[in-house]
This record gives C-alpha cells, sequence and structure tokens, in this order.
C-alpha cells in the first residue's frame, strides 16, 4: 500500500504494485497510455507485406454455456415492420410502386461471450483507499462502486444505466492500435492443460529470441481457439477445462514480470488468459490474481478468446514475432466488456 498525499480527493493510498495516479487522477484508459504517437509509428514499421489476419472467432463460439454458465451465445431477430418480421420485407406491400425488399435486424449480446476485451470495469476489489479502515468496492484508478462506476445500476425495465467513469468506450476512444508480439506457448508446451509461470515464459521467450518492450501489446498464443473450433458450437466441459496453456496467476514472479515490462494490453485465445480459478492461497486474496493486477491495480486490458493460429503460424514461418494490432471494442457507452475484431497486419 502506497500512499500518495494531496493526488486525488477520491483517495490518498493506493495498492502496493499499482500505478494509481500515474497519469493523473482522473485516468480512465490505464496502460494504454502507453500507445503514444510515436509508438504506433513503430508499429506501423512492422508491416512489410500488408497481410492482413482477423483475430476473432464467429461471435457465435463457442457455444452453449460451458466456459461461464452466466454467459450465453448471440441471439439474432428480425426487427418488425407494420407487425411484420422485417426480413424479405417487400415493400410492394406498403407502397405498390416500391421495388426494394428490406432486412433489418436486432442482437441481444453477452459482451464477453467470444472474442473479447475485458474492460476496466471487470475487475476491482475491496480496498481502503481512504485509510479509515474500512475496505470498500473499488476500481481501477481508486473509482468507486455505486458513485463513479455503475453509478445508476441497471434498470430492469429498460436495460439501460447511467455511463460508468470505466465504461468501455474510454477504450474505445483510444483506438487500441500498437505493436503487437506474438508469444507462441503452443509451438513448445503443445495442447495438454499447463500453468505457465515466470521461469517457462522467460525460457520461451529466450527461445525464440523475443523482445517486449514499453507499450507493446503482448498476444499469448495457446491453441485453445482451435479446440473450440474443433468443436463445432458443441463444446465438451471436460476438454475445455483441461486443454492447452494458462498463465498461473499465483506466480509472484510473473506478476512483478507484467508490472516491469511495461506491455500495454493483454490478448490470448484462450478462456480468462490466467488458470481460473487460481490455486488456492492461504487468507484473504483474489481467485483471479492477474485479472486483479491487471485490471485493478495497473489498468491493463485482457483480450480472451482470439483467434491467433493462423497469425502464428505465418509469424514463425517468416521469422518474426511482431506486428501492427488494431483492436478496437465497441463504442458502447457504460459497457463493462465489448466483443472486439481485432486485425493483425504484418
Amino acid at each position: 500500500m502506497t500512499f500518495i498525499p494531496d493526488r486525488n480527493p477520491r483517495w490518498v493510498q493506493r495498492p502496493s504494485g499499482s500505478n494509481w495516479g500515474d497519469w493523473g487522477p482522473d485516468d480512465q484508459v490505464g496502460r494504454l497510455n502507453l500507445l503514444t504517437p510515436a509508438r504506433i509509428k513503430r508499429a506501423v514499421a512492422e508491416v512489410q507485406e500488408g497481410v492482413t489476419f482477423c483475430l476473432s472467432l464467429p461471435l457465435d463460439m463457442p457455444g452453449g454455456n460451458v466456459l461461464n454458465e452466466r454467459r450465453h451465445p448471440p441471439q439474432l431477430q428480425a426487427t418488425v415492420r407494420n407487425g411484420k418480421p422485417n426480413l424479405n420485407y417487400v415493400m410492394a406491400q406498403d407502397k405498390p410502386l416500391s421495388t426494394d425488399v428490406m432486412s433489418d435486424d436486432s442482437v441481444l449480446l453477452h459482451t464477453q461471450y467470444s472474442t473479447q476485451w475485458d474492460g476496466l470495469a471487470h475487475v476491482g476489489s475491496l480496498f481502503d483507499a481512504l485509510g479509515s479502515g474500512r475496505p470498500e468496492p473499488m476500481y481501477y484508478n481508486g473509482y468507486r462502486a455505486g458513485r463513479d462506476v455503475f453509478p445508476g445500476g441497471y434498470s430492469m425495465e429498460d436495460g439501460n444505466r447511467r455511463v460508468s467513469a470505466l465504461g468501455i468506450e474510454r477504450m474505445a476512444s483510444t483506438c487500441v492500435q500498437g505493436r503487437g508480439v506474438m508469444i507462441d506457448l503452443r509451438h513448445h508446451l503443445g495442447d495438454g492443460r499447463t500453468q505457465v509461470g515466470y521461469d517457462t515464459l522467460m525460457r520461451i521467450m529466450e527461445a525464440d529470441k523475443i523482445i517486449v518492450e514499453e507499450g507493446d501489446m503482448v498476444c499469448l498464443h495457446t491453441g485453445f481457439a482451435d479446440v473450440v473450433t474443433d468443436m463445432a458450437g458443441r463444446p465438451d466441459h471436460d476438454t475445455l477445462h483441461n486443454s492447452c496453456a494458462v498463465l498461473d496467476g499465483r506466480d509472484e514472479r510473473l506478476l512483478r514480470w507484467v508490472i516491469d515490462s511495461g506491455l500495454s494490453v493483454i490478448g490470448c485465445d484462450n478462456y480468462a488468459v490466467e488458470g481460473h480459478p487460481a490455486a488456492h492461497k492461504d487468507g484473504c486474496c483474489s481467485d483471479v490474481p492477474l485479472h486483479e493486477l491487471c485490471i485493478f491495480k495497473l489498468g491493463i486490458h485482457l483480450g480472451e478468446l482470439w483467434h491467433l493460429t493462423p497469425l502464428a503460424q505465418w509469424l514463425r514461418q517468416h521469422g518474426r514475432y511482431r506486428f501492427l494490432l488494431t483492436a478496437p471494442p465497441l463504442m458502447l457507452p457504460g459497457a463493462i466488456g465489448s466483443p472486439v475484431t481485432p486485425v493483425a497486419t504484418v
């Protein structure tokens, strides 16, 4: 816990290892501040072939709700025109001389079901930011639940809520473009379930001569998205929960590396990036320690269920690991997370 005098009226002390206040008392985008114009130009310089890769799964994958029982596939339906489904709607029904046939639809979408970003309102923590001895629900940079984050709650009547200080639109406004760095865990570890700690990560980075610099957007290829797509929308619980690499969120040296590396975001093709729930730890602690560090303490957005295999294979075949990455979320005010269609250009 670090004491910050006269820095922010919302708090006087910040969690140990956090960067609260480093970009000002009202910062709402965290380490996306590192995606400066100079670093974006550096990223553009990685484009040599003009070849692009779509890094999104179809948003109805993985199918069902095996990965997370609270998240469900999108539901598409036609809008209504004159009391009829507005799908293949022959406009001559209403205007005899019209030759138009119209279609229009709507979607009920769980924002974190498939390829997605975790916003900074996704994970908070109980923390005594005022030094009063009474921890309260807090989010990145000392924003308080109920006053700054979700101040109005959700309305059961209309499904709307007031804009959050940490809504996903804050992320979208930065455009989320920079230099991607691929760390190919699958190439070294295969498709078995593996907890990846600091030593393993460093060994893989050294073997592939990978260097992560401040502002880099780190992508972790585990192969999990391929396991998902191979199931063709009919996922098996045991297979999903016992496949591919996950980061070990209890490894303190790994967490220290995240802090020291200066990475701006992490995008991964698995579910949750880290092993979830994390291994047992005595005493009060987070069940998702990597999320706690990244989202709550550092303002690092986490991407999950990205489709990285074609890009990872291309990069390895061409002896490269860097690329231009563009990955803005939906400009959806107040949302906690968002679907994303990341694009890599090499």
